[in-house]
């Protein structure tokens, strides 16, 4: 870790002992990490080229740009790109067998509440559509149109899709059709967040 090495280190000294998912917090830690370090990346391109266009967004809608970045980055880190920091360091398998896809719907969520605890349920249903609702209310002010739920809904998908593809390639997680129905599901949740929020705002003003 560039950033959050001495956080870790220090989390994982007096925590790793005490948390039955410290993997999973040790997953966050370095995509955070991660996330900073392209982040920072992007950040000095933008305002570069803030400095060469004329029509510009306003203050709220850029940093949505910002949080909807960094949002996304964090979002790849965890899912897709967890075993390289630098893009040289992606090792693609396209060699696995497809039947390590799986197209059966809610075939593999099914098998999880078969299990000593609902955690891995839980995690996997509401965890996928979590990590997606932010899409769904972030991305309708990048695009900036009155009525934009199939955009919406369609731009979560293929984000879903990317991932699950990536994570098939890098052999980095499994490709489930599931999480592709989870995750689209976030994003209209997110999206009607964002009707919600912009009507009692608009009614606010009146």
């Amino acid at each position: 870790m560039i950033f959050l090495g001495p956080l870790y280190s220090f989390l994982a000294k007096y925590l790793a002992k005490n948390i039955n998912h410290f993997a999973l917090v040790k997953l966050v830690m370095i995509s955070l990490d991660k996330s900073i370090f392209y982040f920072l990346i992007f950040a000095f391109l933008r305002l570069l080229w803030l400095l060469l266009v004329r029509k510009r967004r306003s203050h709220f809608s850029e940093s949505l740009v910002w949080i909807f970045t960094f949002y996304v980055m964090f979002l790849l880190a965890t899912t897709t790109f967890r075993e390289s920091y630098f893009p040289w360091q992606l090792a693609f398998n396209w060699n696995r067998p497809l039947s390590d896809i799986n197209l059966i719907f809610l075939k593999e969520t099914w098998k999880l509440t078969q299990g000593v605890t609902l955690f891995d349920f839980i995690y996997n249903c509401f965890g996928n559509i979590l990590c997606f609702m932010p899409f769904g209310l972030l991305f309708p002010n990048l695009i900036r149109k009155r009525t934009c739920f199939l955009q919406t809904a369609m731009a979560g998908m293929c984000l879903s899709l990317f991932i699950e593809t990536m994570q098939f390639g890098l052999n980095t997680g499994v490709s489930d059709i599931d999480d592709v129905f989870f995750n689209t599901i976030g994003a209209i949740l997110g999206y009607l967040a964002y009707i919600f929020i912009k009507k009692v705002t608009h009614s606010k003003t009146l």
